[in-house]
């Protein structure tokens, strides 16, 4: 069955965001394999937030007509181009682009019409937090993948905002990689 995915970076403050701004992990061909590697081998369909969205369409759709853009040197561009997507957004109208399409008002029908439409494939949804918290507020998150980042940021955005519902996680997997950051992947335990 379909699952809804939750895979975000936090800083081991629980921030997705510094003061400043997004700031990435350190990248490696560890993190590779079982971060991107891991999602984009069980991925059919991303969902995002409006800006992380236009962030990650800005970098990735180049990669199919200018070969000297940063992404076109990355293996999985292709992938990351060819995966349809869902933006949920109050303020984008029209044909987003990259394969994408709106979610509507109705974020808990359009995920019910992803999670019963693409088999044995799973829905990953790299953010942003206001997505994010939106989704996890309607209990449609299945599983949270979430890598632990060894830095403190000490203030900015924080990944789960005040006021969610409590939910009941199963460790499914706790990776260390080799940056020093640990990927902790949990199930939502539901009755």
């Amino acid at each position: 069955m379909t699952k809804l995915v939750l895979a975000m970076f936090t800083s081991l403050d629980g921030y997705i965001e510094g003061p400043n701004g997004f700031v990435p992990p350190a990248w490696s061909g560890d993190l590779e394999t079982h971060w991107s590697g891991h999602a984009l081998e069980r991925a059919g369909h991303l969902v995002y937030g409006r800006t992380n969205f236009l962030f990650n369409k800005e970098f990735w759709a180049p990669a199919e007509t200018d070969p000297a853009s940063p992404a076109a040197g990355i293996p999985h561009a292709a992938v990351m181009n060819r995966l349809p997507k869902t933006v949920v957004s109050s303020t984008l109208s029209g044909a987003p682009g990259w394969n994408a399409a709106l979610a509507g008002a109705d974020l808990a029908a359009a995920i019910g019409r992803l999670k019963s439409s693409l088999g044995d494939k799973d829905i990953y949804c790299f953010g942003g937090a206001g997505v994010a918290n939106s989704l996890i507020s309607l209990d449609l998150v299945d599983e949270y993948r979430l890598m632990v980042t060894p830095v403190i940021f000490g203030d900015g955005k924080r990944l789960f905002e005040p006021g969610l519902p409590k939910l009941g996680l199963e460790l499914i997997e706790n990776r260390p990689l080799d940056t020093g950051a640990v990927i902790l992947h949990y199930r939502r335990q539901r009755n």
